[in-house]
């Protein structure tokens, strides 16, 4: 007989402006806690020292959180000039410093070349995978790694102030897989005075908004108390990247069990993905086939 899970059946996403010194996977262990969730995750790491929008998935909602780690992220943060450290970020040590210092006509002018399809390569203290082992652990030991570059989109990335001239503060909007601190590392390289992250901030991730972030104090004393309960968005809030049908009665029925189940759509191309709803809820996420809505995740709610 299989062992029954501990915990309530509560699915939706819990908004967490994450402060600096928590890891977020602490963050998702205090939400589970004070939910008493079955199944809990997150859409996106945030370095420790990082602040901002950690979106927590519970239950079902779990099933969505990849769609919302593919959406575009914003991200501000403050490039310390003139010093490269360790991790790319002020946690780490400083191993090279420089007296120059860019104008601000000198930065705009290198911002072009980070945006669109970019090429970049990760930090040494990052979660990428060497040969199975985390780069960060590798890195801790001494080592250092020839990381490969990999692909990211950035969308946007402005200067918001230069508070003086040893910092620069930045808006970037990018894709999955962005790392900022390697956007300050080779900021400074290229400006030739060298830079590290001095704090950085996720202002929003695909559809969720550091506005409606939920404190850790306030998860405290809010915790497993309907006041909490009340404080969850919705599973199809992570779905909102993607387009809608509705599924007929009988549709819904037959994706709740994995079969094709008739939709009503219109403006959808053939084999494009999309979620089925029926009566206000997500039944299923799969691709449209003509009348029909091939399913890849359902949702039991």
């Amino acid at each position: 007989m299989a062992r029954k899970r501990k915990g309530r059946a509560v699915s939706g996403w819990l908004v967490v402006d994450k402060p600096a010194g928590v890891t977020s996977t602490a963050v998702v262990n205090k939400v589970k806690w004070a939910l008493e969730a079955q199944k809990a995750g997150h859409a996106g790491t945030l370095d420790p020292a990082a602040t901002g929008v950690l979106a927590v998935a519970l239950g079902e909602a779990t099933k969505t959180v990849p769609y919302v780690t593919d959406s575009l992220k914003c991200y501000r943060f403050m490039v310390r000039l003139g010093a490269a450290t360790t991790t790319d970020d002020a946690e780490g040590e400083v191993i090279e410093t420089r007296d120059t210092r860019p104008a601000d006509a000198e930065i705009a002018a290198a911002l072009p070349a980070f945006r669109g399809e970019i090429m970049q390569v990760p930090p040494q203290f990052s979660a990428v995978k060497v040969e199975g082992e985390r780069a960060y652990d590798l890195a801790r030991e001494g080592e250092t790694l020839d990381l490969a570059a990999r692909p990211l989109w950035v969308e946007g990335l402005e200067m918001i102030a230069r508070p003086d001239a040893d910092h620069v503060e930045l808006e970037m909007i990018c894709g999955k897989g962005g790392y900022v601190r390697s956007i300050a590392r080779d900021l400074g390289r290229v400006l030739g005075c060298l830079g590290h992250v001095a704090w950085l901030r996720r202002v929003w991730s695909g559809p969720f908004d550091a506005d409606q972030g939920i404190g850790m104090d306030e998860i405290d004393r809010m915790a497993r108390t309907p006041e909490l309960d009340a404080r969850l968005l919705p599973l199809e809030t992570g779905l909102a990247d993607l387009p809608r049908v509705e599924a007929t009665a009988e549709g819904a029925a037959r994706l709740r069990n994995g079969n094709p189940g008739m939709v009503i759509a219109s403006g959808l191309e053939y084999g494009e993905e999309c979620w089925a709803a029926h009566q206000g809820r997500a039944v299923a996420v799969g691709r449209y086939m003509g009348g029909e809505l091939h399913p890849s995740r359902v949702f039991v709610t």
